[in-house]
């Protein structure tokens, strides 16, 4: 992997998203690091990195002119883009009967609005050779009590995936989601008793939690050379949770 291939990872300061923009630097890419809100933690991921081949940059996922931003910082910064990663997202969880509509829309606002904006940007930017990676979450096969909503906006996600791989045809660029399962990260703990996250464990044959790099090198995979002739797929990286 040379130095010039260039990535911007969105929610890359934390969880899933941190771990992805260290591997991407590590193989070699120039990594963006898109972070909402938190400047301390998105400072940390582009020191991980490597500050001399990242860059932090804010901006709001839904917000087409600031994804507009984003993109054109990284084109400025590195000449140009070649792997979009979709880590954004947020989990709000309960019973569909009670479930807050405004937190509904924001959740909806992030995760699926968030996607096909970051998205519309890419299919512009992308170089041949580029790949746009979503991230989902097993969860919307698995029918779990209270992941509803969450639910919901990652299979929107999915099936957005399916059909923009087909709409590019033509193009030299792949689109795929990685949907993992339960993975030990601040954003699927929180809020979870001991005895809930060890039965989460149990679920998997490998009997343990996914973790950050276990989704990461599934990403690097798909972002790579070597991934590149899958296409128009949902990648359930969750150690055999069915």
């Amino acid at each position: 992997m040379t130095s010039q291939r260039v990535a911007i990872v969105t929610g890359g300061s934390r969880g899933i998203g941190r771990a992805i923009v260290r591997r991407l630097a590590a193989d070699g890419y120039q990594v963006v690091v898109n972070f909402a809100g938190n400047q301390q933690e998105a400072d940390a991921a582009v020191a991980e990195a490597g500050a001399e081949n990242a860059i932090a940059v804010q901006a709001d996922v839904a917000d087409a002119g600031a994804v507009e931003a984003l993109f054109a910082t990284a084109v400025e910064r590195f000449g140009g883009v070649d792997v979009v990663v979709n880590s954004a997202g947020r989990m709000d969880l309960a019973p569909l009967a009670d479930f807050d509509l405004d937190v509904l829309d924001e959740q909806l606002r992030v995760n699926l609005r968030g996607t096909l904006v970051v998205s519309q940007q890419a299919i512009r930017a992308l170089r041949d050779g580029g790949a746009l990676i979503n991230l989902s979450s097993s969860v919307v096969g698995l029918a779990i009590p209270t992941y509803s909503v969450y639910a919901a906006s990652k299979g929107g996600v999915e099936a957005m995936t399916l059909i923009l791989a087909r709409e590019l045809r033509g193009r030299d660029v792949t689109v795929n989601t990685v949907a993992p399962g339960p993975t030990a990260t601040d954003l699927y703990l929180d809020g979870k008793d001991q005895e809930t996250i060890d039965r989460a464990a149990q679920a998997p044959p490998l009997q343990r939690l996914g973790t950050p790099e276990d989704v990461a090198n599934v990403v690097a995979f798909l972002a790579g050379p070597d991934g590149h002739w899958i296409n128009g797929q949902v990648l359930r990286s969750n150690g055999g949770v069915i």
